[in-house]
């Protein structure tokens, strides 16, 4: 299969290891998006940047039947289409892309339409990547979850009640999760944390999902928390 990814960094590099060698594959970031039409058509375009490249969605037209996978984590496809002409002939999946989510045994993915789940199951099957389909709606599933235990954490920090070692020791012996809250924040990214956070509050207005001041305080900062 010829696969073209349009992602950063750790993204592109998780992704093309999950796709694996059997595949031709091309990878660039958004900078190389604008010379789209000047490639060969490509089977599959996974763009986890297409929400700071809307506009894509047109120039996409250029490879007809061409299934396009993009990030499906702080926007939804219904929301990353609104706004764009989506020529006819693309398929649009969404993917849990965070950082350590894309690497797993089973793809989760969101669809644009519901009627392409067989398509949408076919295609990740064909790149021997078994898909488990949610709603289509900003977080996601497993995100949400992981997401909601490190801010509920984070206010544990900031009360006082605990320290960052005992938190993430406690979470990993009393649930077997392979990470605690605050090794998950940094492996995920606290941008990448703090963003969907926001957009899914934004999209839900949960207070589960509100961001602790602590939380907003270390991304401002751009600071790790081990």
């Amino acid at each position: 299969m010829k696969i073209l990814v349009i992602a950063d960094e750790p993204q592109k590099s998780e992704l093309v290891k999950r796709l694996g060698s059997g595949h031709k594959i091309d990878s660039f970031d958004e900078e190389g998006f604008y010379e789209l039409e000047s490639y060969g058509g490509y089977d599959a375009i996974f763009d986890l940047n297409l929400d700071a490249h809307t506009e894509a969605l047109e120039d996409y037209g250029y490879f007809n039947d061409t299934v396009v996978v993009v990030s499906g984590i702080k926007s939804s496809l219904a929301e990353l289409v609104y706004l764009e002409e989506m020529e006819e002939g693309i398929t649009l999946f969404g993917l849990n892309d965070l950082p350590g989510f894309i690497d797993r045994e089973k793809a989760e993915i969101s669809l644009l339409n519901e009627g392409d789940s067989i398509k949408a199951i076919a295609f990740f099957k064909s790149l021997n990547w078994p898909a488990i389909i949610v709603k289509d709606r900003v977080g996601m599933v497993t995100p949400r979850i992981v997401l909601m235990i490190i801010n509920e954490a984070c206010y544990t920090l900031q009360e006082g009640t605990a320290n960052i070692e005992d938190i993430d020791s406690s979470m990993k012996l009393g649930t077997n999760y392979p990470y605690g809250p605050f090794e998950w924040c940094d492996k995920i990214g606290i941008e990448n944390v703090y963003e969907t956070l926001e957009a899914i509050y934004h999209d839900t207005h949960d207070e589960r999902y509100k961001v602790c001041p602590l939380l907003k305080s270390k991304y401002l900062k751009s600071e790790k928390w081990l």
